[in-house]
């Protein structure tokens, strides 16, 4: 059994908890406050993880310390992500763990097309070049042999536990009381959307072996779907198959935005939903050994949370 540091107990921190506890390994999820519902097989652990020395001494003996941090708000990155970011390269280095980082797709920029492992890094705005700089630094740091590292891209997520997180859930509520979904930018534009568990099952088996170190891999997705598909989806699995879909006028943001810095930030990134944002994940598919679950079972789970809490079965193959 190996022993498995989770850092951020969010949706992505607890979807890798439950799926460690399915392989039988050891999982601490180490979260500010230390509180939160329990998790199948995951203990809770408070550490303050701008600390280099506390993080490192929580994850001595650990094999993997995993990076499922995301700062509260947009606004908020650049004054909290740099000492997240220097703490988890401490704790990596100073106790021999694999550093495995849940990254998105922010450094590629505006996509000029489909988005694969070999699209150059040409962010568009600052939290692109900031996800940009922390991957650099780090895998700078595992050719110098300073640490070992690894990390996995997704795209939005979508999944039980998600909710006001994901573009895809927050307006899950909405449709099962029978709502329109209001949605950013264009509603008929393909986007890709990943799946929760399958993001905790990348960045394991990321993790899990040495060959896989040392890059940047994309997460198993399926392909892309608009914003009015994927709440067609959700409302015909909660019996809403008519939910109507409206995107809120780019005007009433730029107002919002004067008042709001977060949603400033959520609006420099609006370039993702309107035109084509999609992935291409085969070569990952077949690195990493791992298949996006279907989309069906996604949509399944993601409105009947209690089925997303079910431990996962082994890896799928190729």
């Amino acid at each position: 059994m190996s022993r498995h540091l989770i850092v951020g107990a969010g949706p992505v921190g607890r979807a890798v908890a439950r799926h460690l506890d399915a392989r039988g390994d050891q999982a601490v999820l180490a979260s500010r406050s230390g509180t939160g519902a329990p998790v199948t097989g995951a203990d809770r652990l408070a550490v303050d993880a701008t600390s280099p020395d506390a993080l490192a001494a929580s994850a001595e003996g650990a094999d993997v310390v995993y990076n499922c941090l995301n700062p509260a708000g947009y606004h908020l990155w650049a004054k909290e992500w740099p000492p997240l970011h220097a703490a988890l390269m401490a704790a990596a280095e100073r106790s021999g763990a694999v550093l495995a980082t849940v990254g998105n797709l922010y450094p590629l920029g505006r996509p000029t097309g489909v988005m694969t492992e070999s699209t150059p890094e040409r962010p568009r705005e600052w939290k692109g070049e900031l996800r940009a700089s922390m991957t650099a630094d780090v895998m700078a740091a595992h050719r110098a042999g300073r640490l070992r590292a690894v990390e996995v891209r997704a795209s939005d997520f979508i999944g039980a536990g998600v909710g006001q997180n994901g573009h895809s859930t927050r307006n899950l509520e909405r449709i099962r009381a029978g709502r329109s979904a209001q949605v950013v930018g264009a509603t008929d534009v393909p986007h890709a959307w990943t799946f929760i568990d399958d993001v905790a099952a990348a960045v394991v088996a990321a993790a899990s072996a040495e060959d896989l170190l040392g890059r940047v891999h994309l997460v198993p997705t399926n392909p892309a779907r608009t914003q009015r598909e994927v709440a067609t989806d959700l409302g015909s699995a909660v019996g809403r198959p008519d939910v109507k879909v409206t995107s809120t006028p780019d005007w009433l943001l730029a107002v919002v935005g004067w008042f709001s810095p977060a949603m400033r930030e959520v609006r420099s990134l609006d370039f993702q939903f309107t035109a084509p944002y999609e992935m291409d994940t085969s070569v990952s598919e077949k690195t990493l050994g791992l298949a996006p679950t279907p989309w069906a079972e996604i949509i399944r789970r993601t409105v009947l949370p209690e089925a997303s809490e079910q431990p996962a079965g082994p890896d799928a193959r190729i």
